[in-house]
């Protein structure tokens, strides 16, 4: 989700989301370059976000005394109040959702359209099926919660955990957690699965064939890991992040520990032990074939592939492990005195004084790789180990390939002004670029918005 001039002050989430469209050099692709008018940016926005893909914007307009919600300039019906932090968009940008209120009552409008009222809707608790074919969240009526699916509510609680419902990829299941008195438990397609005496924050998830379903729950002093309803072996502590599983669903990994020793445990069946296992860990390939993990055992680190420790590092960057979209290649950055460098393979790269967060990207068929860092207190793009122009800096999750590899993209900023950079040439200066663009489209040309003073224009290239 993610301004423009006004809506930079009014919404702090979207203050990167103005961009200037100016004559845009043509890409070598397409050789064409088009922009198209959208709207113009009024006055007195409040809030504003925009959908994942930068294509569409959202925000709050006050009128008088009332409000409204403007989707991509149109304006919707005006209420006494808008929920704050209520607005969000389907995965693909094609619905939109937010809480409004009328006369002491809320009430979700979902694609422009007023659903039932209730007492009250809980801040965040909004949430499309990844398909956008089903809206969730949370409402209060009297002294008791319950989750609100496709307009139905569900039975009340004493709390709603997370505060968010979780669906299934696929859409057709929905999880959440909920609290009875000092218990707590997991309610899967309306069914409530057996109480614990806590359930941990963000654990509940389904795999990724939508069959299965894992938490993580705590049961007197001892914590254990929840597959399907059944409970596996306790511990004395599991690692902070949650448990994962493989694309096809069927292996489960977590890290685990007990005494003072730390181990990753596949379908329960636990690896070898270490004095700690890093965070982000452990990491599935996506093939679901291969399982890699940051360990530490004497002081030093270094990263596990398939039960193999690769070479010890002095550190290795917390959130920097990834696999090749192929399963083939592990990458990650590692910390040398004051110097960071990525490791792809176990062969060290050049070294910088820092290595952009976010890490390494893979082009889509795992053979070419980019990533951004830090050389004297300025930012360049890395493509192939190449480094390339420096820049002010270069915006964070801005870094992309084609869909054939051939082309790579981020965002770049200059003496107070951005552009979009394409295998190391520089487009025309804008103020700012959307938050989500710009975005590859599956015949490998660019798309985003654009503004240019105070209006919004669509730029392909």
């Amino acid at each position: 989700m993610k301004n423009l001039r006004a809506l930079a002050v009014a919404a702090g989430a979207i203050a990167q989301a103005a961009m200037a469209a100016g004559p845009f050099v043509a890409n070598e692709a397409t050789g064409r370059v088009s922009e198209r008018f959208l709207w113009r940016i009024p006055d007195r926005v409040t809030a504003a976000v925009a959908s994942e893909d930068g294509l569409h914007v959202a925000y709050v307009v006050q009128r008088g005394s009332r409000w409204l919600v403007a989707i991509d300039g149109r304006p919707g019906l005006e209420y006494d109040t808008i929920l704050q932090g209520s607005m969000v968009f389907s995965l693909d940008g094609r619905r939109f959702a937010y809480a409004a209120g009328k006369d002491d009552k809320q009430f979700l409008v979902v694609d422009g359209r007023p659903g039932p009222e209730c007492d009250g809707i809980v801040e965040g608790s909004m949430a499309f099926s990844p398909d956008g074919g089903r809206v969730a969240f949370e409402a209060r009526r009297d002294s008791r919660q319950f989750v609100v699916i496709d307009g139905r509510p569900g039975p009340g609680y004493d709390g709603i955990l997370d505060v968010t419902p979780v669906f299934s990829p696929d859409g057709r299941r929905v999880a959440y957690g909920a609290a009875n008195g000092d218990k707590q438990l997991v309610v899967v397609d309306g069914q409530p699965e057996p109480e614990y005496d806590n359930i941990q924050h963000g654990s509940l998830a389904f795999s990724p064939d939508s069959r299965r379903v894992v938490y993580v729950a705590r049961k007197g002093d001892k914590q254990l890991v929840v597959v399907d309803g059944q409970p596996g072996p306790e511990y004395d502590g599991l690692g902070e992040d949650n448990p994962v599983f493989s694309p096809d669903g069927r292996r489960v990994a977590y890290v685990a520990g007990m005494g003072n020793k730390w181990f990753v445990a596949v379908n329960r069946e636990p690896g070898p032990e270490y004095d700690e296992i890093g965070e982000d860990s452990p990491l599935l390939s996506p093939d679901g074939s291969r399982v890699a993990y940051v360990a530490r055992k004497d002081g030093k680190q270094f990263v596990v592939a398939d039960g193999r420790p690769g070479p010890e590092q002095d550190g290795i960057v917390e959130g920097s492990l990834v696999f090749s979209p192929n399963g083939r290649r592990v990458a990650y950055v590692t910390q040398k005195g004051d110097r960071q460098f990525v490791v792809i393979d176990s062969q060290a790269g050049p070294e910088f004084d820092e290595v952009g967060e976010g890490g390494l990207v893979f082009s889509p068929d795992g053979r070419r790789f980019a990533y951004t860092a830090e050389k004297n207190e300025k930012q360049l793009g890395v493509v192939d180990g190449q480094p390339g122009p420096e820049y002010d800096g270069i915006l964070q999750g801005s870094l992309a390939f084609s869909p054939d590899g051939k082309r790579v993209a981020y965002v770049a900023r200059e003496d107070g002004k951005q552009h979009v950079v394409v295998n190391g040439q520089p487009g025309p200066e804008c103020d700012g670029i959307v938050q989500g663009g710009p975005t590859f489209q599956p015949d490998g040309s660019l798309e985003y918005l654009a503004s240019r003073s105070d209006s919004l224009y669509r730029v392909k290239q």
